[in-house]
Parts: C-alpha cells; structure tokens; sequence
C-alpha cells in the first residue's frame, strides 16, 4: 500500500466514525489531513526524489494529527462503554476502524523519522544516513545462507520502504510487541509502546464488549 494510498484510507475511516467519537465537526479533521497530503504531494511528487525543511515537517505533522486524533477518538470509544445505550454492533465497527487507523498513523510516522526519513533513506550513502530507530531481519542476514544473504542490506543496499514500516505497525498492533524488527531508540520504543497500548486497549475492552453487547441482544 503506497503512504498517499494509506492516508486516504485513515482520513475515510475517521470520517465514518459514528458521531460521538468525532474531534470537533465530521470532516474538519479529515480536511486538515488532506490540505497537509495535498501540500507534500505538490512539494514532491514522487516523494522519494527532494524534500525541504517545511515538507518533511509537514509530513510528520500529517502522521501526528492521524495517531492524535485516532487516540481521541478510542479515548471517548473507551468512554461510551459506560453508557447503557451503547450498541454492540456500532462499538464493534467503531472499534475495528481505531484499530486500522492506529496501524496506518503509526506505519507513517515509523516510516518518517527512521534513518533521517523516506527521501534521506533512498538517496544518501549508508555513511551518510542517520542513525537507526529500527533494525530489520534484512540489516542482519548477510551471514545466512545464499539465498537469504544476498537480500541482506549489506549485499544489496537494501533500504526499507513503506510497506515495511506498516507491516511492523502491523504486527505491533497485533502482537502487542515487537516481532521480527527490534526497536534501537528510545523514541522508536516509546512509539510501539503507544501503539501497542492502544491496540491492546482497543482490542480487549472496546471490541470484547461490543460482541458482549451483540451477544446479549443490546
């Protein structure tokens, strides 16, 4: 899934979120979100070629306004729990769009700061690029046999692209830890952390009390 491809993704499922989970009016977050994805898309197109001061800040804050919105928005789910009038069906969509929405936010902002960002990943000399937040299974394979080692990031250059960064959100989402990549930095360790919080919340609480609800006919 390309990142523009997962931003519409989350700014649609925030947008269909049921009226009392929302910040503010329906589709004031989803328009912010969108003039941001607008600005870097004209700033750069390919996103992988040039980037200045102002679109890489742009694009931290775009992933930033996904994940604090989305943790709102499972803040007053959590909330509704207490209400005698809460449908079982409505919490259960609900909770699987927070849910998907963590995944996607979290996979951008992964994907924005590790090594310097996307375009310092795909254009600078390993020397050159920042330290980094994440070690892939590629960044320690180069000893494994053959045909392992010659996808290693030391024989092929390999550099992580996006798809790497959801499927570590992904399985951080779903595992509640980490699984084949390790995080290296304080800030990448409180990040999954977060995430994995607020999956597990999402998971246990919103999600078994909406089939409770469903199951009891309320």
């Amino acid at each position: 899934m390309p990142p523009t491809v997962a931003v519409v993704v989350a700014v649609l499922a925030y947008a269909v979120l049921p009226e009392g989970l929302l910040v503010g009016p329906r589709f004031a977050i989803p328009a912010i979100e969108l003039a941001l994805l607008g600005v870097l898309l004209v700033t750069n197109p390919r996103r992988m070629v040039r980037q200045t001061q102002w679109s890489r800040a742009a694009s931290i804050a775009l992933a930033c306004v996904v994940i604090a919105t989305n943790l709102l928005a499972l803040g007053m789910l959590v909330r509704t729990l207490t209400s005698s009038k809460a449908q079982g069906t409505s919490l259960l969509l609900a909770g699987m769009q927070v849910w998907l929405t963590n995944v996607i936010g979290f996979g951008l902002l992964f994907w924005e700061i590790d090594r310097g960002g996307p375009v310092a990943r795909h254009t600078l000399a390993r020397e050159r690029l920042a330290p980094a937040d994440w070690r892939f299974s590629q960044d320690e394979n180069q000893d494994a046999v053959r045909e392992v080692a010659t996808g290693s990031s030391a024989r092929s250059n390999w550099r992580p692209a996006f798809i790497d960064y959801l499927y570590v959100s992904l399985t951080n989402s779903s595992a509640f830890s980490p699984t084949d990549t390790m995080p290296l930095t304080g800030r990448a360790k409180a990040l999954m952390g977060l995430e994995a919080t607020a999956a597990l919340l999402t998971s246990l609480l919103v999600v078994a009390r909406a089939v409770g609800a469903m199951g009891s006919g309320g």
